[in-house]
């Protein structure tokens, strides 16, 4: 037996602010996508939003139903919405944001289980690392180079 360790780097910002204007403006459009959410079971509101390489920005939002889990992360909204609408268009960043209760407003954000496997599914299918903001509730922002490194023992190749 051998104990094996698992790590990963991420860069971190005190505030989305510092992020370059093309990302800035992915922020923002994750934020208008958030006000878009149907949340009336956890009172937590996330939105994402989507830069492909074609520069067009796609955006989802959660959508709980009271018979669960029939409702989707935001994540899966936008990322479902590309592989419908734009197969074969690369995935260049995903942005995370989300607002409430649900989790103390200094933790990091973070996507749930089901999400990080769709978005593995996406970096796999397209073959090249998708970028990951994740905004926190307190506005420090996580960038994140690929989404194997959110979920090293993923479902699949």
């Amino acid at each position: 037996m051998s104990n094996q360790q698992y790590q990963f780097q991420y860069r971190m910002h005190a505030h989305w602010n510092e992020l370059s204007p093309l990302d800035i403006t992915l922020v923002h459009e994750a934020f208008k996508a958030m006000d878009n959410a149907y949340a009336p079971y956890s009172r937590f509101k996330v939105g994402a939003s989507v830069r492909l390489e074609t520069g067009a920005v796609i955006c989802g939002s959660n959508q709980e139903n009271i018979a669960f889990p029939s409702g989707l992360c935001a994540e899966r909204v936008a990322l479902n919405y590309v592989g419908a609408n734009f197969p074969g268009i690369t995935i260049d960043t995903l942005v995370v944001v989300a607002q409430g209760e649900l989790m103390p407003e200094e933790h990091l954000l973070s996507p749930c289980g089901g999400c990080r496997q769709v978005m593995l599914e996406s970096e796999n299918r397209q073959s090249t690392p998708i970028r990951v903001i994740l905004v926190n509730q307190d506005q420090r922002t996580m960038i994140i180079e690929t989404v194997k490194d959110l979920l090293p023992f993923g479902f699949g190749k």
